[in-house]
């Protein structure tokens, strides 16, 4: 699915997706080997056991630091001021801790049926879509942002780690947290990324489609056998789609709640630095959290951007349909698959129904940014007295 296509932006995203793939597998999360003579996916059980073995060393890990250092923790200016925020903070990250490893269980645990998905996937490239020449630029700069974004969730550990007040910890200890994260960063996007190609292959329908009814305006009695053909592709996605958000659906929930939580109690320290501690440096006002934040936020974002994507694709699909409509002594054949496909359409849509309680779109995304605003207001006004 990855090739190399002329032009620095085509470039980029292959080496953004291979670096995606390479370090997926160095991490021990992706646990499929490619065989070439059959050109599919293979679940290793060895690459199962590396990334269980791997992951919960790294994880056993950083508990020990954790462990070791706790006596130091109320050392910290911003804990001994606000006791709520140090209460916060703890339950924050036994959270994170269950969240990650609830991520990997699962995700190990449906490693069958990504291989199935993503060996589907592979498929429908290599057949159908493979040789269209026009390229999605929007499957392009969602690519490269993802990558800038993992790119900037791993130096703001970095620079949390070297810039956070009154906090000295190991270099080990920054490493560990680091390779956590990219892992889990990592995790997250497969499922993003699965959603960008099923987006590239509709946009790719819908492309067809219209240049199908230019033509079927100026010969009305052929192409019924296309329209029958895109008709099985588009089924083909939307099974795919639904398939691979039920694969992802506690993992997708868990991270939009971690980068929620973690936005708003980063925000807290900031309130807590600036109007109890009055001490804060230029470098973590302007640098430090804003950094953090902004890219927490624009993760978070970019991908409900792409579900809801995929989602508004779908509905443009019913809407070019809706050109045939105009076309006159169209073959019976083609309208009867017209008809089949706008049915489709209809009762099948692109919906990104997590955990069976939320739609993955821009609404939602944008109600849960308000809500994460109104219980930071919560949280300031609860302790309004010890700020």
């Amino acid at each position: 699915m990855f090739r190399v296509r002329a032009g620095f932006r085509p470039k980029l995203v292959y080496f953004i997706l291979n670096s995606i793939l390479y370090s997926s597998w160095l991490l021990g999360i992706f646990p499929f080997i490619y065989e070439p003579q059959k050109r599919r996916l293979h679940r290793s059980k060895w690459l199962l056991l590396y990334g269980f073995v791997l992951n919960s060393g790294l994880l056993f890990l950083m508990l020990k630091h954790e462990g070791e250092t706790k006596g130091n923790e109320g050392n910290l200016d911003v804990f001994e001021r606000n006791f709520v925020l140090k209460q916060i903070s703890l339950l924050l990250g036994v959270f994170g801790v269950l969240a990650i490893c609830t991520i990997y269980v699962r995700t190990f645990w449906r490693s069958k049926n990504l291989e199935k998905i993503y060996n589907e996937l592979m498929q429908l490239e290599r057949r159908y879509f493979y040789s269209n020449a026009v390229e999605c630029q929007t499957f392009d700069a969602y690519v490269i942002q993802k990558g800038l974004l993992i790119v900037g969730g791993v130096a703001s550990s970095i620079v949390v780690h070297f810039g956070a007040p009154t906090q000295s910890l190991p270099i080990s200890y920054l490493i560990v947290v680091t390779l956590i994260k990219l892992g889990t960063f990592l995790l997250a996007i497969h499922f993003h990324l699965g959603v960008a190609f099923i987006y590239r292959f509709v946009w790719s329908i819908n492309r067809e489609l219209l240049d199908l009814a230019s033509y079927l305006r100026v010969h009305p009695s052929g192409g019924s056998s296309r329209i029958r053909l895109l008709l099985k592709l588009y089924r083909e996605l939307v099974d795919l789609y639904g398939r691979l958000t039920d694969c992802y659906d506690y993992q997708t929930a868990l991270m939009m709640i971690v980068f929620l939580a973690a936005n708003i109690i980063v925000s807290f320290y900031i309130i807590v630095y600036t109007v109890s501690l009055s001490k804060m440096s230029f470098f973590a006002m302007v640098i430090m959290f804003p950094l953090a934040l902004l890219n927490n936020f624009l993760d978070f974002w970019l991908s409900i951007a792409m579900c809801d994507l995929v989602e508004r694709t779908g509905r443009q699909t019913s809407m070019i349909l809706k050109l045939f409509n105009d076309i006159e002594n169209m073959d019976k054949a083609l309208e009867m698959s017209i008809s089949d496909f706008a049915l489709l359409c209809s009762h099948r849509r692109f919906k990104f129904l997590h955990c069976g309680l939320f739609y993955v779109n821009r609404e939602m995304g944008f109600q849960m940014l308000v809500t994460s605003f109104l219980y930071l207001l919560f949280l300031v006004q609860f302790d309004f007295m010890n700020l």
